[in-house]
């Protein structure tokens, strides 16, 4: 080959080489999305703390449960996806299944590379939630409500109560027994007992005596002394994984029991 040549290919070689380092990033993104199923778009709307707008969709956030509208700490979760997220380019990371009853998506929503759905357990604007069986992000959903509740924090917050503990968390019976182990009486009214989801169980007018216990069970029967009938419900507690929450009338967090 003439020396000529010769230059004008290696020249050209090096011009290829050039290139595809300055479009390597791109390039390997690209081959990357090609093959994965997690979406990019923009955030066009907040619902609320776990329902987003992306790319004219509506989104519902992986692993979380935040307030309903009406509920302490529903606008605060609101408003930090609309501060961090409103208009921003996210990744939208789906799970086992795509889309739930009502045709929204099921994603972990990503943004700067961080899991926005984990930092809402972190911060006490929603309980971790499971409904399908727990996934491989479970243990960090667990851990980051577990650190939400040594910082104290919003729905983490604990309730100054001490007298009332957890006696028996039968799941498969549904069956939940408290007991009060306090020499004096407690009145119970207006607290809230609840799962991952939005089934809430909210204790009449009723006070529970010293040394005594409750049994809150789902079906329909006659309230007494000793139990209380969680009505309208013919299961609460999912066999693949669930959490108790029991809060009392200021919405402070008198104990909490996972499986």
């Amino acid at each position: 080959m003439e020396p000529k040549k010769k230059r004008q290919v290696a020249l050209l070689i090096a011009l290829l080489a050039l290139l595809f380092l300055i479009n390597y990033q791109t390039l390997n993104t690209t081959v990357q999305n090609y093959f994965s199923d997690d979406e990019i778009g923009i955030v066009e709307r907040i619902v609320d703390g776990d329902t987003i707008i992306v790319n004219s969709t509506s989104v519902r956030l992986l692993g979380i449960n935040c307030p309903e509208k009406g509920e302490q700490y529903y606008e605060e979760a609101k408003q930090y996806l609309e501060d961090l997220i409103l208009n921003q380019t996210v990744k939208l990371e789906f799970g086992k299944e795509k889309y739930d009853l009502y045709n929204r998506k099921l994603a972990y929503v990503y943004f700067e590379n961080q899991n926005i759905n984990l930092q809402l357990v972190e911060k006490g604007f929603a309980n971790y939630y499971f409904p399908s069986g727990k996934d491989v992000y479970y243990k960090q959903f667990q851990e980051a409500w577990e650190q939400c509740i040594n910082n104290n924090l919003n729905l983490c917050e604990a309730s100054n109560n001490k007298c009332i503990v957890l006696k028996e968390f039968d799941y498969s019976d549904e069956i939940v027994i408290l007991e009060n182990i306090c020499s004096s009486s407690h009145v119970l009214t207006g607290w809230d007992l609840k799962d991952e989801g939005r089934k809430h169980f909210t204790f009449p007018n009723f006070t529970l005596e010293p040394n005594t216990q409750v049994e809150i069970k789902t079906g329909e029967g006659i309230d007494t002394k000793s139990i209380l009938y969680w009505k309208g419900e013919k299961y609460v507690w999912t066999k693949t994984g669930d959490t108790l929450f029991l809060r009392d009338n200021k919405n402070k967090l008198v104990l909490w029991k996972n499986y």
